[in-house]
């Protein structure tokens, strides 16, 4: 493995970044405004719905607007629980930045769509919890248990030994995956947490020795007391780069969430890198927790998910140009899929801007990550309640649990 993107080809090291999704996705929605987008017109007077629709559940679920960062960190809370100062109860600060980055990195790796049939029962609580906040506190709970540590006296971590064995029968044990409530993709999703493991192992320098995924935190600060956002997503995307299967690659290099469009120069890469920007979106408290801070964080781009990409169909400031696209199961990294996804990272920078002009806010006071939690994720799924029994998004993606 490369132990630095400058090692990569040039032309699959441009792909691995924030910068390179924005400025694919906008090409892709400067086609879609001079029409040339082959599945989906965009109707740009009516972003003003999906502007006021924002607004108002940013109002209701911050009015003071004190709105948090967007990260993995707020489901972890779900019904009003303080999951998160469960994590290494009485650790030193290091350790426990350490454990709450194993458990964001392992959270999120599982964060693909559950399928609107699944519920976790949490035990400690009794509540019944669905989709990404299910998921999350399953995860905790699993990583509360000693899942994903090789060391059975230190629960919480997740370390390269036990993450290389982990079994889809005991990730389905512990994500409550049984006939009558199936979590789409447990096999899968087993497989990325062994591949995980795996790369882990094989990077003592970034990983440590014994490897764990929490010694980023010793990596990130051995250069000092900051550390940008690009350079997060950087190292994630090549460290973990790998263990997506079924990708694109380039000059052999794993580009991860990253389709191709007709629109897009050159290679026809337009790259997302969705769980890997909401990781690092979910990095920053742990690493602030412990004095490191995180700095352009606006550097990061939205994430190209069915909430976000689903409130502007829902809004109807894109539609398809063929109506049976809403019926049809598609492939995630098909054409289609890949120009919406396009247009929502584009059209999620634009909606930001509206959102601050009517919040009087400006984008220091109120960064993209805001603008998501307050904000464009909950009123994606908000309107697709409205819309749908059950709340599904209005495209049918085919899930292999390691994408959406």
């Amino acid at each position: 493995m490369p132990s630095t993107i400058e090692d990569l080809p040039a032309e699959a090291a441009a792909l691995l970044s924030a910068a390179a999704v924005r400025d694919r996705c906008s090409i892709v929605l400067a086609a879609a405004e001079r029409g040339e987008a082959p599945h989906f017109r965009l109707v740009g007077a009516r972003l003003d719905e999906a502007v006021r629709r924002v607004v108002g559940i940013t109002l209701r679920r911050y009015p003071d607007l004190d709105v948090p960062y967007h990260s993995r960190w707020r489901h972890f809370s779900i019904g009003g629980v303080d999951r998160a100062a469960l994590v290494a109860r009485g650790a030193d600060a290091a350790e426990t930045a350490r454990a709450r980055i194993d458990l964001a990195i392992v959270s999120v790796l599982l964060d693909a769509g559950a399928g609107s049939g699944w519920r976790f029962r949490e035990a400690e609580t009794g509540q019944v919890l669905s989709r990404s906040e299910g998921l999350a506190v399953a995860s905790l709970r699993a990583m509360q248990a000693g899942l994903f540590s090789g060391d059975s006296g230190a629960p919480w971590r997740a370390d390269a030994e036990a993450l290389s064995q982990i079994s889809s029968e005991r990730l389905a044990g512990a994500f409550q995956h049984d006939a009558g409530n199936e979590l789409l993709g447990i096999e899968e999703r087993a497989a990325l947490l062994r591949r995980a493991g795996e790369v882990c192992a094989a990077s003592p320098g970034i990983f440590g020795s014994p490897a764990r995924l929490g010694h980023l935190y010793d990596c990130w600060s051995r250069s000092g007391d900051e550390l940008s956002a690009a350079e997060i997503l950087r190292t994630l995307l090549l460290v973990f780069g790998p263990i997506w299967p079924g990708r694109n690659s380039l000059f052999g290099v794993a580009l991860g969430d990253c389709g191709r469009h007709p629109a897009a120069p050159d290679n026809g890469f337009v790259p997302f890198h969705k769980l890997s920007q909401w990781l690092a979106y979910s990095l920053v408290e742990p690493l602030a927790s412990a004095g490191l801070q995180v700095t352009e964080l606006d550097g990061l781009t939205g994430l190209a998910e069915y909430r976000n990409g689903g409130l502007f169909i829902d809004c109807g400031v894109i539609e398809p140009r063929d109506p049976t696209l809403l019926q049809r199961r598609l492939d995630a990294l098909s054409e289609p899929v890949v120009e919406w996804r396009a247009l929502t990272v584009a059209l999620l920078d634009r909606l930001a801007s509206c959102v601050r002009d009517v919040l009087g806010k400006s984008a220091v006071e109120f960064p993209l990550a805001r603008v998501l939690e307050g904000g464009s994720w909950a009123a994606g799924r908000e309107i697709a309640a409205e819309r749908r029994s059950g709340g599904d998004p209005p495209l049918t993606i085919v899930s292999d649990g390691t994408l959406f």
